[in-house]
């Protein structure tokens, strides 16, 4: 198959002051973003939900096969299933398989398996890739890239919430596989993360962190 090409679409340049501004801009604003534990029940527009989506559609990935699916859970007896079903692998990890070490990092974080907010935030997002695609006929389609590609979608969905005037928080029990039976996945998709989404609650706090400096995470050659 010859491959089409199209004049590149709406692409914007700006004057190198601009650039600097904008850059500058968009990093206080994603500063800003923080992990959520604590989270008001007020109820989320699922119209902006949408629009976010829509936004992590557009990330790059491997021969723009887009090996993802989103799943989103606003059903509250939905939302109380997965809870259950997640506190129990965290009380598996936090009791048995989490090694002294790991504990002690997320000591500082104050996590612990008691997940209440699976239930008290008004969105969940399954986020689920895919190794391969199903064709009407049954056959597969290989997908590659395919921990990258969700990566950065999920990147995109979360930056996307955020500049919404949203919290997340990315939750990962492992294992994850009650995931495909609670939200009705097929086995040959994969749950990657489940995405808490709402607003924070009256007087939410979060711990005292610091990220790397630009001279400690950025080498220049």
């Amino acid at each position: 198959m010859e491959p089409k090409f199209i004049p590149l679409p709406e692409f914007h340049e700006y004057p190198a002051a601009e650039m600097q501004q904008r850059a500058e801009q968009f990093y206080q604003e994603i500063r800003r973003r923080r992990t959520v534990r604590d989270f008001s029940d007020r109820p989320v527009d699922l119209g902006v939900i949408d629009e976010c989506l829509k936004a992590a559609g557009t990330a790059p990935n491997g021969a723009n096969l887009q090996p993802w699916q989103f799943v989103v859970v606003t059903d509250p007896a939905v939302k109380s299933e997965i809870r259950i079903a997640a506190e129990a692998e965290e009380r598996e990890l936090y009791q048995h398989r989490a090694s002294q070490e790991w504990l002690d990092v997320l000591a500082p974080l104050g996590t612990d398996e008691n997940k209440p907010f699976l239930e008290t935030a008004p969105v969940l997002i399954g986020i689920f890739s895919k190794a391969y695609d199903l064709k009407p006929d049954g056959a597969r389609v290989k997908n590659y890239y395919v921990s990258e590609s969700v990566g950065i979608a999920t990147g995109f969905l979360i930056a996307a919430l955020h500049h919404a005037g949203l919290a997340t928080l990315t939750h990962t029990p492992s294992p994850m596989k009650f995931l495909n039976e609670i939200m009705d996945r097929p086995s040959h998709e994969r749950p990657f993360l489940l995405l808490v989404v709402g607003y924070p609650a009256e007087g939410a706090k979060v711990p005292v962190i610091e990220k790397k400096s630009l001279r400690e995470m950025v080498a220049y050659l």
